[in-house]
């Protein structure tokens, strides 16, 4: 009844321990100080403390309930094991103080628990969990927002400085490319809505042009809640969420996608300790080839639409959804390495990081996960890049030494006349695709963990 006082905790262990890059910490920060002086202005004070060792959250946030004579403590809840673990015992402490606690599913529109099959079991594939998913929605009445803050009477305690930087986490990211904040999300959500949903899903699928709302960073940190995106695709779509105009439909069903890997992350905790979501995956033998994997992370693969896509990640911290896709194929069935090293790489440069979407992503990819194709998917790299960059604008962006040809040759460009060839300054590819689309296949039977036919597909 006294007030609410906001508290933040720097914990660099939980970072490392979670391969959270640079740059999405530089992020977490530099939206702290716009959170601050948002809550400043509601007479909110933001206590920023900082946990050495993740160990030590629980007796932290005991010693600040203390201080300010807290009541009550509210908190969003988090999915993976490490973070169920840690709100457990920060509660347990709580609650022999005599401070209540009360928990928020706000990553979520619907919480994991209240989406499940008529046996009462999480979903394990995507299109029945959507439209049990809409269903539920549609019983609550829709999705609704909750109503803004009020500004309360002063606070006798200050808010904390927000430190400009974390040691260990030096950003090599030009901070002006990912603004931070809530108003810069709901910035982005506001124009997104304005000017490019309507064409999302003719657009999304192409890396070359902004076709994309670019808000999976300020999702993955809280700074919009997938709430906010639904009720704004809703109302773009004459208040629908899975009928009406493809645009909003297709976007909203890619949050549920989001929502879905929170589910699975939650009901099936194996999948946020490094094992495969189908157990039998777990037997694959993957190929051990450090220069592959070199090459691959520094994207000098010979593969113009991957490499593309690795030197993108690197210089600007996110990667375009349909490269992701390409990207960690590559890795996982051309290459053969195991998708564990690709997940980690990828979370220690992406500015959305996030461990239930990175980990579901590259678990659809390696054949390891959810996805319930009756066949074993095998991207074809040079079909997709020329399907979704058919002029070669986003190859010939980041990978500028292939500049100079013609659209066709800029996707593969091993299909030049040997001289031709020798005077672009571009590696070879790494391995044949038909023969690692074998080896693949044949690892996979072996162990039982493929089924159906293999395919290369675009779809």
């Amino acid at each position: 009844g006294g007030g609410v006082v906001g508290l933040y905790v720097i914990s660099p262990g939980d970072w490392r321990r979670h391969d959270d890059a640079p740059v999405k910490i530089d992020l977490i920060l530099r939206s702290l100080v716009t959170l601050s002086e948002g809550l400043g202005r509601l007479n909110v004070p933001l206590l920023v403390r900082t946990a050495s060792r993740p160990a030590e959250i629980p007796e932290l946030v005991e010693q600040v309930a203390r201080e300010c004579k807290v009541a009550e403590a509210h908190w969003v809840v988090e999915y993976p094991v490490h973070e169920v673990a840690r709100d457990r015992l920060t509660a347990e402490r709580l609650g022999r103080a005599g401070v209540r606690v009360v928990e928020h599913h706000d990553q979520v529109v619907l919480p994991p628990g209240s989406v499940l099959t008529g046996e009462g079991r999480a979903f394990t594939v995507f299109t029945p969990f959507k439209r049990a998913w809409m269903k539920r929605v549609a019983e609550m009445g829709g999705v609704s927002l909750a109503p803004a803050p009020k500004r309360q009477p002063a606070m006798a305690c200050a808010s904390d400085p927000i430190p400009a930087a974390v040691e260990g986490f030096s950003s090599p990211v030009p901070a002006d490319l990912w603004p931070a904040g809530e108003p810069e999300a709901q910035r982005r959500l506001a124009a997104f809505v304005r000017n490019r949903i309507q064409r999302y899903k003719a657009d999304r699928d192409l890396p070359a042009i902004d076709g994309t709302s670019t808000l999976s960073p300020y999702l993955a940190i809280g700074a919009i809640s997938p709430r906010q995106c639904v009720v704004a695709a809703g109302e773009a779509n004459d208040g629908r969420l899975d009928t009406g105009r493809d645009g909003p439909v297709t976007w909203i069903s890619e949050v549920v996608w989001r929502e879905f890997y929170r589910h699975v992350i939650a009901a099936y905790p194996r999948v946020s300790m490094g094992r495969a979501f189908k157990p039998g995956a777990d037997r694959v033998t993957w190929a051990d080839n450090p220069e592959h994997f070199r090459a691959w992370c520094e994207g000098r693969t010979g593969v113009p639409i991957v490499d593309a896509a690795m030197r993108q990640l690197r210089a600007t911290g996110w990667m375009h959804n349909r490269l992701r896709m390409i990207a960690a194929m590559y890795l996982t069935k051309d290459l053969f390495l195991d998708w564990r090293l690709g997940e980690a790489h990828f979370m220690r440069h992406l500015v959305d990081g996030d461990l239930a979407q990175n980990n579901g992503g590259w678990q659809w990819s390696a054949s390891t996960g959810t996805d319930a194709a009756p066949y074993f998917r095998i991207f074809n790299p040079v079909s997709q890049s020329r399907r979704f960059d058919p002029e070669g604008t986003f190859i010939r962006r980041w990978v500028p030494e292939l500049a100079g040809l013609e659209s066709e040759a800029v996707h593969d460009p091993g299909e030049l006349p040997p001289l031709a060839r020798a005077r672009v300054d571009y590696p070879p590819v790494l391995v044949d695709h038909g023969r690692a689309r074998a080896r693949v296949l044949a690892a996979f039977r072996s162990e039982g963990a493929g089924s159906g036919s293999a395919r290369d597909v675009d779809d």
